[in-house]
């Protein structure tokens, strides 16, 4: 499985509008993992992307579970 590099950044900053460490409480990890994940250093486990998608559905925000693969918007490579 490979997230494109700012597909993270893009949940947290466009759909969630949240500070990574918000971020890291609701994925329930660290703000360094966020910001590793946001690099593409480190990927999300499952676990992890089901709390993001879980957080974004709680909140009533659109959701496409293709956006931990494409952002949108993106140039396509």
């Amino acid at each position: 499985m490979h997230l494109r590099m700012n597909a993270i950044s893009h949940i947290r900053k466009s759909i969630l509008g949240v500070t990574q460490s918000t971020m890291a409480e609701i994925a329930d990890t660290r703000q360094a993992t966020v910001s590793r994940w946001e690099t593409g250093e480190l990927l999300p486990d499952i676990e992890h992307m089901r709390a993001i998608r879980a957080e974004v559905q709680r909140r009533h925000l659109a959701w496409d579970d293709a956006w931990f693969f494409d952002c949108p918007g993106e140039a396509a490579e």
